[in-house]
């Protein structure tokens, strides 16, 4: 198997609703952060990805047909470059209701952990990949939205239009399908992942990486 759709968009942006959307129009497996917990075999990899030591990325992608979602979309130009034939998706919202989003949900993980306490993400690739490489450890709010909305600019410039689909989960099913080419679903689009849904998967991912450990 080979990416078919790259998700480009940072998390928080509706990444969880888009991989559901993704597997349901078919083009499942969607790698997604959430895969690297179910898959721990994957943290080495992203490991030395986040080191820029990987540069077979069907080492990670091969059993997928889509990604979204840190830590895949910190990669997505060196993705659309080995995978020339796959389409790009920009999830975007507003910055400052995304920014909120954030701080109540992922922002604490990716900050060095303080009193000795231990991290919920494997490895060392999501301090270095989201706390490093893309905010600097600077997660003021005016960093982190500047951050966000560069990124989004980028992105823009460095995919060709025809190639980039800019998508919001408000839009619902018919630009998504139709950038893709696939008939629209009988079925609401996703709306996953609320802030209340995150804090419950990170309880639960936190006390299974504790008892492991």
């Amino acid at each position: 198997m080979s990416l078919k759709v790259i998700g480009a968009g940072f998390g928080r942006t509706g990444t969880t609703s888009l991989k559901e959307a993704l597997e349901i129009l078919g083009l499942g497996p969607c790698h997604h952060m959430i895969e690297v917990f179910k898959h721990p075999e994957q943290v080495p990899l992203w490991d030395r990805a986040a080191l820029g030591q990987l540069t077979d990325w069907d080492e990670i992608f091969a059993p997928y047909a889509s990604s979204c979602d840190w830590p895949s979309c910190h990669f997505y130009k060196e993705l659309a470059d080995f995978y020339p034939d796959t389409k790009v998706i920009l999830t975007l919202r507003d910055s400052k209701s995304w920014f909120r989003s954030m701080a109540s949900t992922i922002m604490p993980h990716m900050m060095p952990q303080k009193d000795g306490g231990k991290p919920v993400l494997p490895g060392i690739f999501g301090p270095i990949i989201m706390g490093e490489k893309t905010f600097r450890n600077d997660f003021s709010e005016e960093n982190v939205i500047r951050t966000y909305e560069r990124h989004n600019e980028e992105v823009r410039r460095v995919i060709a239009p025809g190639r980039l689909l800019v998508f919001e989960a408000k839009d619902g099913w018919e630009p998504l399908c139709k950038f893709l080419g696939v008939p629209v679903p009988d079925r609401p689009y996703p709306k996953m992942n609320t802030i209340e849904d995150f804090r419950r998967e990170t309880q639960t991912i936190a006390s299974a990486f504790q008892s492991a450990g």
